[in-house]
């Protein structure tokens, strides 16, 4: 017996609520700015194109706000549609970074002092907007107003 298909379409996740938040709130130029000095260049020798810093960025905002090791960040990026295009990418077209890349990044905005900085930065667009970001898991991570 064929099952009857909602007319309202598929349910939106708490996950993709969440990141189409985050997507709204979160100007992409202004951060990218921080980044683009440290992120590698490609070479005279060729090699591998760099992932761009905008892509890595958002791969390490998603990963710090749902509590995601390396491994865990790259898988979640091939399992979850909403994660692949937050971070602007497109599984059929675009190479999605392994661990050792998100690694890497992250160890680069460490290296540079970016990682608080980067992170002053959203607390402080998310403040302007009268925003808190509660913490919490993978499923739950959510935005709230906050009382000026």
């Amino acid at each position: 017996m064929p099952r009857a298909v909602s007319s309202r379409g598929p349910k939106r996740t708490r996950r993709q609520q969440f990141l189409a938040e985050m997507d709204a709130v979160v100007p992409g130029q202004r951060l990218v700015a921080l980044v683009e000095p440290v992120q590698p260049k490609m070479g005279a020798r060729g090699g591998q194109q760099p992932y761009s810093a905008k892509t890595m960025l958002r791969i390490h905002f998603m990963q710090q706000w749902f509590a995601l090791s390396d491994p865990a960040m790259q898988e979640a990026l091939h399992d979850m549609p909403a994660m692949r295009a937050f971070a602007r990418m497109d599984a059929g077209c675009d190479l999605i970074p392994d661990e050792s890349s998100i690694l890497r990044f992250r160890h680069r905005l460490e290296k540079h002092g970016l990682a608080e900085r980067l992170l002053a930065e959203v607390n402080a667009l998310l403040t302007e907007r009268g925003l808190l970001l509660k913490q919490g898991t993978l499923v739950d991570a959510t935005l709230i107003a906050a009382p000026s």
